[in-house]
């Protein structure tokens, strides 16, 4: 009888824990990140938009909370979608994309995930610890949003403060 119990605690727990995670895919760990990130400065430039490259898993907690949260969080999404050219790029024990990493001075130390803000030349404008964001168990739109607006094309164009 406690095989059964331990068999029947094991599907009703761990396997749907499990098919939740591999139906998370956002990070791709066989994607050819340089490429991609040339790809979307390229659609950056074209656009007048940056770019916002996240950096984290399918592993990490939090990437996945703001994955979800920002894609159903209209404010957020709009930000988003008007500002920037997101990048979704791994950090994971199968591909650590340590090229990408160093083109963009090393995120990775403030944790994932990790926000770098480039131009629409490639170049690194900003890079944002999330845990700043944050606001309890998840994140702040305030904080967020302000974040995406004080770093987005225009806020940046110094032809705006003349």
């Amino acid at each position: 009888m406690k095989i059964i119990v331990a068999l029947i605690f094991t599907l009703l727990v761990y396997v749907p824990a499990q098919s939740q995670d591999s139906l998370f895919a956002v990070y791709n760990p066989k994607a050819d990140a340089m490429k991609d990130l040339n790809e979307a400065v390229k659609q950056a430039n074209s656009e007048g938009k940056h770019v916002m490259v996240q950096l984290g898993g399918n592993w990490c907690k939090w990437c996945r909370m703001f994955y979800k949260w920002s894609s159903e969080n209209k404010t957020i999404d709009s930000l988003l979608t008007a500002d920037y050219i997101v990048l979704h790029s791994n950090y994971s024990k199968e591909n650590k994309n340590l090229e990408l990493l160093k083109r963009l001075d090393y995120p990775q130390r403030f944790g994932f995930p990790v926000f770098v803000i480039l131009d629409g030349a490639g170049k690194r404008i900003h890079t944002q610890n999330t845990g700043y964001l944050e606001d309890g168990e998840g994140y702040s739109e305030k904080k967020v949003a302000e974040f995406l607006e004080q770093w987005n094309y225009a806020s940046v164009n110094s032809d705006n403060y003349k």
